[in-house]
């Protein structure tokens, strides 16, 4: 059974950055396609970034709020994903979600729905 752990999260002021890491046990973070996404309070889940399982050449896609400022990264030694946050704005505070799955396609990498796996998620407030 694969589990996802999330940490990283806290407090960070506008313009500031965070790093998320998500941890992965009982399966390899090469073998998984993994994706972050958010959800603010009274508000929709929403696809951030997903990277691909190495098999399939780990390519990353991006939603476009966050392009240009959140990187996703994978460290398969320490079997974990990454999100490096950037120049965040107050309107990234959410709790932060990684998802993985062992078999998606690329076109279906945004919707969280075909994630198997959740973990409990970390809380980002972005406040001055």
């Amino acid at each position: 059974q694969v589990r996802l752990e999330e940490s990283g999260g806290g407090l960070a002021q506008p313009g500031g950055s965070l790093r998320l890491s998500c941890a992965v046990s009982g399966g390899s973070v090469r073998d998984l396609d993994v994706g972050w996404f958010r959800q603010a309070p009274g508000k929709e889940r929403e696809f951030l970034v997903a990277i691909r399982r190495t098999g399939t050449g780990g390519r990353s896609v991006y939603g476009d709020s966050v392009k240009g400022r959140f990187v996703i990264s994978r460290d398969n030694a320490k079997n974990t994903v990454f999100l490096q946050m950037n120049a965040l704005k107050p309107e990234d505070t959410a709790t932060y979600f990684c998802a993985a799955d062992r078999s998606l396609i690329l076109s279906s990498l945004p919707r969280g729905d075909n994630y198997d796996y959740w973990g409990q998620g970390t809380q980002v407030t972005v406040s001055s």
